[in-house]
């Protein structure tokens, strides 16, 4: 099984699904975590695919199982040891199984991860899975398949990853790897490594392959979007220049962004925003805590009254547009009067959606270094609780406000509550649910919001 990734002989080839073969050896990948981890299970699978193996969803056939990791949080981490603790017993079973921890985790802990005696036989860090056929050969031989080095200048580039997904219609692009931002809450630029920008035309060649072949929307994913940029001695293309590439591939294209830093998104992303119809008026933008003080001390690099500023700007120049955030509760020496900040900022902001955490501290970062972890857990859990309800009560409060309007939507699946109904999503990232008619997936469809829950809006299908 010779490679076609030689690192002299890059090669972009095409192949969006898996292609399943009885006779080869099969691998299964297992994904926890971010949008990230889910497009690096893409690329892992074509690696994988285009060196001899066959992907499947099925555990018990599989001759390779890989974990593709997450350690944004503890009990992601908590999640994944209990996981290799139920492949450990399946292992006993079947001595020729091997299991792989690839990702952030093993990045993080790669020792403890190797020190457990036939518990792994792979550990490969998100900058190394072009090794991974060669170190899955090792292991086959009775070796450790070891390699958890981070990269300056691995991308993936020219590699187009096989498509995971279930439903054809929306797909993840990455167009970055790393992060430069060092927020000292966070274990990212440890486990990924420095920020580098993938090749534009890389992208678009990817973006133009799944148009062709059924996707309807694409989302560009990275660490921190808008520090995107890419320059050779022909040329420079910073995010809003590759938002609008994408955007030109063809008008029936959705397109998506994530995750944006509020210290870099400039109004030039926003106004190429608003040149297109077909990138989507949504924007995902944490905010992490309403207070300076806080912000300061997680190394954020804005204010509160920065971040309302720009979330002002977005106002301005794309007033439809919907807004969702991250929030912090509980983080290293937060007072009450800090806490009642950030809801303070929630009540101003009226985000469409949050997720929302407690503080986890994570190993080796600058505040596990330098802060005091020293908010009581029960001070930790009161506050969240009062995040999410408050979030609760305004995301209704958003979501009845469509009540009465007409949305294009994007067919994205069959309800799971009803086969009768399908669901989609507004340009605006809101799900819509309503009745399944002649429609099929794929489909761009008007729909007349009729009701909502928190979190769904209920509508009937109408003439455009």
């Amino acid at each position: 099984m010779s490679s076609l990734f030689h690192k002299d002989k890059p090669r972009y080839f095409r192949s969006v699904k898996p292609v399943y073969n009885e006779s080869l050896p099969k691998v299964y990948i297992e994904t926890y975590g971010c949008q990230m981890n889910s497009s690096d299970s893409e690329v892992v699978a074509s690696i994988m695919q285009a060196n001899g193996y066959s992907i499947t969803e099925n555990l018990n056939e599989a001759d390779i199982i890989l974990i593709n990791t997450c350690s944004i949080r503890d009990n992601a981490e908590v999640r994944i040891w209990g996981r290799l603790e139920n492949l450990h017993i399946e292992k006993k079973k079947r001595p020729s199984l091997l299991v792989g921890v690839i990702g952030c985790m093993a990045e993080r802990l790669k020792e403890k991860l190797i020190e457990r005696d036939n518990f792994v036989d792979l550990v490969v860090g998100p900058d190394a899975y072009r090794e991974l056929p060669q170190l899955v050969r090792a292991a086959e031989g009775g070796q450790k398949g070891i390699n958890v080095l981070l990269s300056r200048e691995e991308t993936y580039a020219e590699i187009s990853p096989i498509r995971l997904d279930k439903n054809g219609v929306s797909a993840f692009v990455s167009i970055m790897r790393g992060c430069n931002n060092m927020c000292s809450y966070c274990v990212v630029p440890y486990t990924r490594g420095a920020e580098r920008s993938r090749d534009p035309h890389t992208i678009v060649r990817e973006v133009e392959e799944l148009f062709a072949n059924g996707y309807r929307e694409v989302t560009l994913l990275g660490q921190n979007v808008n520090s995107y940029g890419w320059e050779n001695k022909e040329e420079s293309v910073n995010f809003a220049e590759l938002l609008e590439m994408v955007a030109r591939v063809n008008p029936s294209l959705r397109v998506r962004y994530s995750t944006s830093n509020p210290k870099d998104i400039s109004d030039e992303v926003l106004y190429t925003m608003a040149m297109y119809e077909n990138i989507c008026n949504s924007i995902h933008l944490p905010v992490q805590s309403g207070s300076t003080r806080m912000l300061e001390l997680m190394n954020r690099g804005y204010s509160r009254e920065y971040y309302m500023s720009r979330i002002e700007s977005i106002r301005n120049i794309l007033p439809d547009c919907s807004i969702t955030t991250d929030i912090i509760a509980g983080f290293c020496s937060e007072t009450e009067e800090d806490h009642q900040q950030t809801l303070s900022l929630m009540e101003w902001l009226k985000c469409d959606y949050a997720f929302m955490y407690k503080y986890s501290e994570r190993p080796n970062t600058k505040a596990a270094r330098h802060y005091k972890d020293d908010v009581p857990e029960t001070v930790k859990s009161q506050r969240l609780a009062e995040i999410i309800s408050l979030q609760g009560k305004i995301s209704l409060a958003s979501k009845k406000k469509d009540i009465g309007k007409s949305f294009e939507v994007l067919v994205e699946g069959v309800s799971k509550r009803s086969t009768e109904f399908l669901y989609g999503r507004t340009s605006q990232n809101n799900v819509v649910v309503f009745p399944k008619e002649n429609l099929k997936i794929g489909d761009y469809v008007y729909v007349e919001i009729t009701g909502c829950t928190s979190s769904t809006l209920i509508a009937n299908v109408v003439a455009e």
